[in-house]
């Protein structure tokens, strides 16, 4: 009985690994043949340079409805899941590790997708603000086809912000309970679906106080740049995985300040 019990206990935890590295294969498929939008990989990457199609022209932007909104809602969303859920992976883990020692023990449990949906609500929401700021700024035409910016100040000034905001407190404290699942679980648990969901809720929203300006760099380097959106999700999982990745952060956050400095003294000198 207690052999057939730990198989079923290690068949579960193989399937949640092979749910999230599927629903991760998916999301970057969906990324990388334009989220919907049209767009073409060599597009997205800027290589259709070399065959003359150029990078500002890689995108001609649609003029928004409420179906477009919808569709650009699904676009950043996805995005934020194949960014972010392999650096969640080890809290999702963990999470269903729990509760399979619940059930071994004849306690109640809660399915491991409750907590990873409460996750990735987080990032939906995210996703809402992140729609409504794209629709705004491309309505004042500081977007350009890229889906970056268009202006110095908006560029240094995203540079900046994100630059300072890896020295903050707040990022630091976001980022402890980021790297360290079993704390996080160990001082957060609440019982039942619910607290589930909750607990899925809270750790999306440390992990985007981490992430969030980072985030909004892609309003600078281009929302369907392939190259920042690679960039920025290993940037993210090697700052929650690696030992002392403060100092990672730290590093990031002077390179970030003095670009994005020299991009307003730029344009201020132009």
């Amino acid at each position: 009985m207690t052999t057939l019990l730990e198989q079923a206990l290690r068949r579960d935890r193989l399937i949640v690994i092979a749910i999230l590295v599927a629903v991760t294969m998916a999301s970057w498929l969906f990324v990388l043949t334009g989220a919907g939008t049209g767009m073409s990989t060599l597009g997205m990457s800027g290589l259709d340079l070399a065959t003359g199609g150029g990078m500002r022209m890689a995108f001609a932007m649609a003029p928004w409805s409420p179906a477009y909104a919808v569709v650009m809602f699904f676009m950043w969303w996805i995005m934020m899941i194949a960014m972010m859920l392999p650096s969640a992976s080890p809290t999702v883990l963990l999470f269903a590790r729990i509760h399979r020692k619940q059930r071994e023990r004849g306690q109640a449990s809660v399915p491991t997708a409750i907590f990873t949906f409460g996750y990735l609500a987080a990032w939906a929401g995210f996703s809402v603000l992140a729609t409504a700021l794209q629709w705004g700024l491309e309505r004042v035409g500081l977007l350009n086809g890229m889906m970056a910016s268009t202006v110095p100040w908006l560029g240094g000034g995203l540079l900046i912000a994100a630059g300072l905001w890896q020295f903050s407190p707040w990022k630091l404290a976001c980022l402890r309970h980021c790297r360290s699942p079993l704390s996080f679980l160990m001082t957060r648990w609440r019982p039942g679906w619910k607290g589930a969901l909750v607990m899925g809720l809270d750790h999306g929203a440390f992990c985007l106080g981490c992430c969030w300006f980072l985030m909004a760099l892609l309003f600078f380097g281009g929302i369907m740049n392939l190259w920042w959106i690679g960039g920025l999700a290993l940037y993210v999982l090697l700052e929650k995985t690696v030992p002392a990745a403060h100092w990672l952060g730290y590093g990031l956050g002077v390179v970030l300040t003095a670009w994005g400095g020299g991009i307003l003294l730029s344009g201020a000198l132009a």
